[in-house]
């Protein structure tokens, strides 16, 4: 146990963040890449508020952790302090949220639904700032959206982990049709729409390998499952149309996208049928953040869902249900 000493009178709520991870993940590697540093940064802040409490708060083996009593008793104020201090952030940002600065959106690609909520929003708050990023993944952004570093983006809010969505807010916006790019001399690129049991046997790119895009490689797991269409393996991200087309032409796997994947040379878009497989897409932000600019987009958001019907889903079409239990709850 860490040696007695004073309690001190400051102690630093990073320190308690720190806990507070570990405490809910009872893994130190997990937690860290929660809170988006080293492992030994997060032991270093673990041990020193120990030897600050005076109390060891974590029993660790090499197969697990686990609280101790005091780390017990500590949970719930450090849980306490940590929203108190959230709210008193939040309060202050809404002070400084009277004369907004820009709104940094996250439209993952050029000409993408994406754009058109943050063109309507532009229309909807003409004196408010909305400045269009690309990050390209929904697990990419999430990243930036608690690091301050963005402030809304656009993408499968249930492919998040649980612990990153806690920390989000997220409205539906579209089940959006899904689609496959295809090389347009591939024997499939002849269909007005391909059946998704036409690509059995297929190796169907989907950005495995790439870490900003999880939540869209796992919806294409589990639609590809007990389907006989295997993911393509990890291949380099392809930034700008001639990019594409080279790539394309050197892996010739076929692309999973959506039905508003702009046009890629050489390459053909083809909607799924049969079922028709939905990726289901909520605009998200940070908890806490207010902005009249984020008004602006949820107010886009839901204009545009009534107008174009991207919240009725067709007939038989398909979506995971983690995804629409989720979807249904926020719509």
């Amino acid at each position: 146990m860490p040696a007695q000493q004073p309690l001190s009178a400051h102690l630093d709520p990073r320190l308690l963040r720190a806990f507070l991870a570990v405490a809910e993940e009872l893994h130190f590697t997990r937690a860290a890449a929660r809170l988006y540093v080293a492992q030994q940064a997060l032991s270093r802040d673990i041990r020193r508020l120990e030897r600050a409490l005076g109390a060891e708060l974590f029993v660790r083996t090499t197969r697990q952790v686990a609280l101790t009593t005091d780390g017990e008793r500590l949970l719930p104020y450090a849980r306490r302090v940590l929203e108190a201090q959230d709210a008193l952030l939040a309060v202050f940002a809404r002070t400084r949220e009277a004369q907004p600065r820009a709104l940094l959106v996250d439209v993952n690609s050029p000409g993408l639904m994406s754009s058109r909520v943050l063109e309507r929003a532009r229309e909807l708050a003409p004196d408010c700032e909305l400045m269009a990023r690309f990050e390209s993944g929904l697990t990419g952004a999430a990243v930036e959206l608690l690091a301050g570093r963005l402030d809304a983006s656009f993408g499968r809010f249930a492919g998040l982990d649980p612990v990153v969505r806690a920390r989000l807010e997220q409205q539906p916006v579209r089940y959006e049709p899904m689609a496959v790019v295809l090389p347009q001399d591939h024997h499939l690129a002849a269909l007005d729409a391909v059946p998704l049991d036409a690509l059995a046997g297929e190796r169907v790119y989907a950005g495995a390998g790439n870490p900003g895009t999880l939540e869209w490689t796992d919806l294409a797991r589990r639609l590809f499952e007990g389907r006989g269409i295997e993911l393509a393996p990890p291949a380099p991200v392809a930034i700008g149309a001639e990019e594409f087309r080279r790539i394309m032409a050197k892996n010739r796997n076929p692309v999973l996208a959506v039905v508003d994947f702009p046009a890629m040379p050489e390459s053909v878009l083809r909607p799924l049928v049969d079922p028709v497989p939905l990726s289901p897409v909520s605009l998200v932000w940070r908890k806490g953040l207010v902005h009249p600019g984020i008004d602006a987009l949820r107010r886009a958001a839901v204009e545009l869902a009534v107008e174009e019907g991207w919240l009725r889903r067709p007939e038989g079409g398909w979506v995971p249900a983690m995804d629409e239990k989720i979807m249904m709850r926020h719509s």
